[in-house]
């Protein structure tokens, strides 16, 4: 894989034009430019069980840390986050990208995370609710996970900080999620 430069208004409208979240910037452009041909190579080195398998997909762009960054950054980019009105959705949405990125070290960081009398993140509302009075638990898009909503915005940034140390992910990186919270 190469690494190019390119202008950050030029970024900004390759990331508008994401499908999903924690898709490349590669497979937008090949997309955007109807190039298969590169595609279709790669993925014939892949044996055909293996091939299209949203796990296969997951590991890999979960086991270079630089994909990991990259993802992350797509994500605060995208035209789907930057239309969030409120701090709990962008929360929502930062949780469910970085449990997706590597659901095993996701779990490890929410276990260890809980207030005084709160616990912040559970397998099932009910958890949620016995924990604590005026919680509003919200179910994780795409994970297992419900969390706790009615936080101040200052401790929503402070779990995603939590996880994201937790995970590995640079400092900067966890600093620029949080100012976008």
């Amino acid at each position: 894989m190469k690494t190019i430069e390119i202008d950050d208004d030029l970024y900004r409208y390759i990331a508008s034009h994401t499908h999903h979240i924690g898709e490349s910037a590669s497979d937008i452009l090949r997309r955007m430019l109807n190039v298969s041909g590169l595609a279709e190579s790669a993925a014939q080195e892949i044996p055909s069980e293996k091939r299209d398998t949203p796990l296969l997909a997951e590991t890999r762009a979960g086991s270079r840390p630089q994909d990991r960054v990259r993802t992350v950054r797509e994500l605060l980019l995208s035209d789907e986050y930057a239309e969030q009105k409120r701090a709990v959705n962008r929360f929502m949405m930062v949780l469910s990208t970085l449990y997706r990125l590597d659901p095993r070290e996701f779990q490890v960081a929410t276990t260890t995370m809980q207030g005084r009398t709160r616990v912040y993140f559970a397998g099932d509302e009910q958890t949620l609710l016995q924990n604590g009075t005026h919680t509003k638990p919200k179910h994780i898009p795409g994970t297992p996970y419900w969390v706790i909503t009615n936080t101040n915005t200052g401790r929503k940034c402070s779990m995603i900080e939590h996880i994201m140390q937790s995970m590995k992910f640079p400092q900067e990186l966890a600093d620029k999620v949080c100012g976008t919270i």
